[in-house]
């Protein structure tokens, strides 16, 4: 009986550590830092008393609160956009090593949450085969609304570079970016290529827009975007609303097509426009505009704009 009973005890030892997946550590294992691209960081406004809030990525009232702490002005004199409110100031979290504001982006989330997931998937995987969040494994999160050159933005990253090595024992780290992360790090390694050599041993790019994303950022300046399709649409931050963000965004800027790249399908603006012919009949024609003249459309259709703080408390 002894037999039995020890056995049913080691089978219901082994189902419960099965089933709390204890992962299992690879110290052998080269440190990685995980680097998102646009709108992939949590975003927080931190108002005068110190008090946080997430305003990116966020369902409940996402609308009325982008535009009241996200939407912000570009400022020549120093290379940054400000928050129009001056009472707030935006930051990104840095609980678990950076990994926080880069895995899943609204983090109270239950119904669709897959929707909002950023490098989740990656993060859990990566456990399993051995990686330790805080030893091995870590991310950068950042404000992706300011220039991919800012200087705080890249002193950070260079900080962030220097604190993965020392936790990782001396180790040098294998970067994975993802679409503008691609960028930050190209300016990184463009403008500070001693410690970029000193601190990385590899660079995987997913997805690096090097010569824009062109389809993508000519809809968002002129039309807004959404990031989240579907019923969720309906809760989130409206395209319109997005579009006034992203006009006063460098980093949108920074995204739009290569005008000196040789492509082989050179990418288009196309805007449908209402002629009138001899008669005062109306017909629809179609213009296209390559990059260099696709940029000077967008010039002129942003050219009066400015952010309409009446907005700002329109529910």
């Amino acid at each position: 009986m002894s037999v039995l009973e020890d056995l049913i005890r080691a089978i219901e030892l082994w189902l419960r550590i099965a089933k709390e997946q204890v992962p299992l550590v690879d110290p052998s294992l080269d440190p990685v830092l995980l680097v998102p691209g646009i709108g992939g960081s949590i975003l927080e406004a931190v108002d005068e008393a110190g008090n946080k809030e997430r305003v990116w990525v966020r369902i409940l009232a996402a609308d009325h609160e982008c535009r009241e702490k996200l939407w912000a002005q570009f400022d020549a004199s120093t290379g940054k956009t400000i928050s129009v409110d001056e009472k707030i100031r935006i930051t990104v979290p840095e609980d678990r090593y950076g990994l926080y504001a880069i895995d899943t982006l609204d983090p109270d989330l239950i119904i669709g949450d897959d929707s909002v997931y950023y490098y989740h998937d990656m993060i859990v995987q990566m456990i399993k085969w051995g990686y330790q969040e805080g030893k091995t494994l870590f991310g950068f999160g950042y404000d992706f609304r300011q220039s991919n050159r800012l200087s705080e933005t890249l002193d950070k990253f260079s900080n962030k570079l220097e604190s993965v090595y020392t936790a990782s024992g001396g180790k040098k780290i294998n970067l994975i970016t993802h679409s503008m992360g691609g960028l930050l790090v190209k300016c990184f390694m463009s403008l500070h290529g001693d410690v970029f050599e000193k601190y990385v041993k590899s660079w995987v790019a997913i997805a690096a827009p090097f010569q824009g994303a062109p389809g993508y950022i000519n809809s968002g300046l002129l039309n807004g975007m959404s990031f989240v399709e579907g019923w969720q649409s309906k809760f989130f931050i409206s395209k319109w609303t997005m579009q006034q963000l992203l006009i006063e965004c460098p980093s949108i800027y920074e995204l739009l097509a290569s005008s000196t790249y040789h492509w082989e399908d050179t990418p288009l603006l196309q805007i449908w426009k209402e002629s009138l012919d001899d008669n005062g009949k109306k017909s629809a024609i179609l213009e296209s505009y390559e990059p260099d003249e696709a940029i000077k459309m967008i010039q002129k259709a942003l050219s009066k704009h400015e952010v309409n703080l009446l907005h700002l408390n329109k529910i």
